[in-house]
């Protein structure tokens, strides 16, 4: 099993290009099955759960190549509409398929996700829609089965009972392909759901309103190929800002979605950062101790501050001066990685959905397992803060959303190694 060795004490420095976002590729690469011809998507980051992507569209007929960071989609030969359960299971954004396969294929048959343990993502809101659209939808032994008796889906008015990014995207991979005008109230506003119509868009959809909270789609019959390039990841983007900012140094970051980032940039500032930003440049210098943000930070949707970069931020704050305080408002299991950070020398107390940070006057190493995507993060951005050597196991979820973290983090002059 591989970890995840780091030395800590070693400010950082230096340049890095933010890679392509997983969270908007992984939905374009399923709504690339849609376009009966091929979609070349460039920035596509090599990640774990991209590569999984790739085993969907191929078992269901695609062929998907990549080169470098791009990868090719051809889906003219979609022959298969069932999508095994051990697939389904190697990622937790995987239901994402279940619109796109119904919007070319009118039927599909899926099992429940898997990826990290946040606790439940109940997928209510995207049955409910699509029954909505004229969807039929059974479930047998564990398998949801879906089918649209005519062939075709048919256009509603869908309001969400949470702007959910995933039923979101569902109803639009679904709609675009639809029978009629869909309108989505309370849609969610985040930058990838406005990533997957842009390229939907070039694949011919008609859909207004995207990053808004009414999204409208004129669906039509065809879609078509395309060559695309994914937006940087605003959370990888925010990762290697927070290790930045609690090792010390100065890092500018190139490649990155400036205004979609700004939430996030808002609170980290408030910790005597120094950050100024260009166009699709974020420069950031840290160079005494970090002090903790006096505002309660919560997580919401965008445009609130991301749930994703609770995690890292945490990490960061764990040695600041004076006490933080994160509310999480998204996921229920989403303070995982706090008994790791504790392991490390924090002062964190959690309340249900309150965090109650502590500023130490510093973390140590300690062998510490990653819980699940970001906060195997967290685990990385304190080690680089902390004294001595930290090993951090169970590294594959660090894996399914950063593009070789050791190598990035060694190009800024980081202690750290893949072992």
């Amino acid at each position: 099993m591989q970890k995840l060795v780091v030395t800590g004490g070693k400010p950082l420095r230096g340049e890095l290009s933010v890679q392509g976002s997983k969270n908007s590729a992984l939905p374009i690469m399923a709504a690339s099955l849609m376009c009966g011809g091929e979609c070349r998507l460039h920035r596509c980051p090599k990640l774990t759960d991209i590569y999984a992507a790739s085993r969907i569209l191929n078992f269901v007929g695609c062929r998907c190549t990549f080169s470098g960071n791009s990868a090719a989609v051809d889906s003219r030969s979609i022959d298969r509409t069932e999508i095994p359960e051990e697939l389904m299971r190697e990622m937790r954004s995987s239901i994402i398929f279940m619109g796109a396969m119904l919007g070319t294929a009118g039927e599909c048959t899926v099992s429940v996700p898997g990826g990290c343990e946040l606790g439940p993502r109940p997928i209510d809101m995207h049955l409910t829609a699509l029954k909505r659209m004229g969807v039929d939808i059974s479930e047998l032994s564990g398998r949801i089965v879906c089918r649209i008796p005519s062939g075709r889906a048919h256009g509603a008015k869908i309001s969400l009972a949470f702007p959910s990014v995933g039923a979101t995207e569902n109803i639009i991979l679904c709609a675009v392909t639809a029978d009629g005008e869909t309108v989505i109230n309370n849609a969610a506003r985040e930058p990838e759901i406005c990533d997957l119509c842009g390229f939907l868009r070039a694949c011919g959809a008609r859909i207004t309103g995207d990053g808004e909270s009414r999204i409208v789609v004129k669906g039509k019959a065809k879609l078509h190929g395309c060559e695309y390039t994914i937006m940087p990841d605003r959370i990888a983007a925010a990762t290697y800002l927070s290790m930045t900012a609690a090792a010390g140094g100065e890092i500018i970051l190139t490649n990155a979605c400036v205004p979609e980032t700004e939430p996030f940039l808002s609170v980290l500032e408030q910790t005597g950062c120094s950050i100024y930003t260009g166009e699709n440049k974020i420069y950031l210098h840290s160079g005494v101790r970090l002090r903790a943000v006096r505002e309660r930070i919560r997580t919401m949707p965008h445009p609130g501050f991301p749930t994703d970069a609770q995690a890292v931020l945490m990490a960061a704050l764990a040695a600041a001066d004076g006490t933080s305080i994160f509310e999480e408002n998204i996921f229920d299991c989403r303070y995982r990685h706090t008994d790791a950070l504790i392991k490390m020398g924090a002062d964190i107390q959690v309340l249900g959905k309150v965090a109650i940070v502590k500023g130490v006057r510093r973390l140590h190493g300690a062998n510490v397992e990653a819980t699940d995507l970001r906060g195997g993060a967290a685990m990385a951005v304190a080690a680089l803060a902390a004294e001595g050597t930290t090993q951090i196991t169970k590294i594959s979820h660090i894996d399914r959303g950063y593009e070789k973290i050791e190598e990035a983090v060694s190009a800024l002059g980081g202690d750290i190694r893949r072992a």
